[in-house]
């Protein structure tokens, strides 16, 4: 039994008439009585009554109606579906993100939009250090992450470049310079920089130790914050100065001034990474959004 078989047993059904429902359908009268014909055969019943009037459901007719109308909803509904999910109309898309690169405009810009216009589509987020993301990754725990990358691409995974943000210098608002509306990182070399742990962000930490190496200094390394985020209140609470990503600005916390770098400062990468094997078309939508 062919889907076909359905749609016309039903056509014929509405139209109690074989030349209007052949008509309808857009098939001649004979071809239309002879699927009708191989219907009730394979049913085993004769489906219907054919009279001088018209033809008329029989018993067994009536009750292969509700059944066939369903099942042709279901194939329709089906359809329509796999057509949708070819789309990436829906799914699930699971996205992480360094703690710093969710302030990036970028970032946050492009999730609310992907929501906005692909709402049937469950987004689930997390927030882990890029290596962490990239392990995940590897390990299909997460569809895609916003990381901070190194020089090579880790195996397995591609990367789409995202435009380097530019950093700045963090420090309490009692410090001397926090008055200059601009500093070259030269001057901050006799001062206790707040960092995190490399192992949290690699790329970023030894994009900060290269920027003060390349000024004439080793960077005295103080208190270590377990996390990006927390750079800021250590700053507030005086344990020193940092470099951050300009995107932390965004953290506006009492007892800190966000100053720019005079000069050549660090910069920091950001890509969007996903495994070389995924080929998600809710994922594709996605990296169309953060590219557009």
């Amino acid at each position: 039994m062919e889907l076909r078989h359905l749609r016309y047993f039903l056509v014929v059904a509405d139209e109690q008439n074989f030349t209007r429902a052949a008509g309808r359908l857009g098939i001649g009268q004979p071809p239309l009585s002879m699927q009708i014909k191989d219907l009730e055969q394979e049913v085993g019943a004769v489906l219907f009554q054919r009279t001088s009037r018209g033809v008329f459901l029989t018993e067994a007719g009536e009750a292969f109606l509700p059944e066939a109308r369903q099942a042709l909803e279901a194939a329709d509904n089906a359809l329509h579906a796999a057509r949708r999910a070819s789309r990436g109309d829906f799914g699930k898309l699971r996205i992480g993100f360094t703690g710093s690169a969710a302030f990036n405009r970028i970032v946050s810009g492009s999730i609310r939009k992907f929501r906005r216009v692909f709402s049937g589509v469950e987004v689930v987020l997390e927030e882990h250090n890029t290596n962490d993301l990239i392990e995940r990754l590897q390990n299909m725990k997460l569809d895609t992450a916003f990381i901070r990358p190194g020089i090579t691409e880790p195996h397995g995974l591609v990367l789409n470049r995202l435009p380097d943000e530019p950093m700045k210098i963090l420090l309490p608002t009692t410090h001397r310079l926090s008055k200059h509306k601009k500093i070259p990182i030269a001057a901050l070399s006799a001062e206790s920089f707040v960092f995190f742990p490399r192992s949290v962000g690699p790329a970023l930490h030894d994009e900060i130790i290269k920027a003060c190496q390349d000024s004439g200094f080793e960077p005295i390394l103080g208190q270590q914050a377990p996390q990006m985020s927390s750079v800021v209140n250590l700053v507030a609470a005086g344990f020193g100065i940092s470099i951050v990503p300009s995107a932390i600005a965004q953290i506006q916390a009492d007892g800190v001034k966000y100053i720019d770098i005079d000069g050549e400062g660090p910069r920091a990468r950001l890509a969007l990474a996903k495994r070389q094997d995924m080929t998600s078309a809710v994922l594709g939508n996605f990296i169309k959004i953060v590219a557009s």
